[in-house]
C-alpha cells in the first residue's frame, strides 16, 4: 500500500534526500506551497505503469464509443482492401 506524505515546497531544497528516499519506497509525495497543494511527486516506474493504465483505458473507452456508433447504425465495417483503395483516391495515388 503506497503512503502519502504532504511536504512543504521548501523542504525539497532542505530535505531533498528524505524525500527521494520516501518516492524510492513509491510513497507520494505532496508538496504544498502556502498550504495548498502544489504538486505530486511519485517513482518513476510508478509513473510509467500510471501512463500505460491511463492510456489502455482510453484505448477502452474509444472501442466502447465506436461500438454505440456501430450499434446506432452511425459508421459500419468496411474491408482492409476498400480501405486502402480510399486512401490511395484521396492520395491522388
Amino acid at each position: 500500500m503506497y503512503n502519502t506524505y504532504a511536504r512543504p515546497a521548501r523542504d525539497l531544497r532542505n530535505n531533498y534526500a528524505d524525500i527521494m528516499r520516501m518516492v524510492r519506497e513509491h510513497n507520494r509525495v505532496l508538496i504544498t506551497q502556502d498550504g495548498k497543494s502544489e504538486a505530486v511527486l511519485i517513482n518513476a516506474e510508478d509513473y510509467a505503469e500510471y501512463e500505460e493504465f491511463l492510456h489502455n483505458r482510453y484505448i477502452v473507452s474509444e472501442l466502447k464509443k465506436t461500438e454505440e456508433r456501430i450499434a446506432a447504425g452511425e459508421v459500419g465495417w468496411i474491408s482492409a482492401d476498400e480501405f486502402f483503395e480510399r486512401e490511395r483516391k484521396s492520395l491522388g495515388l
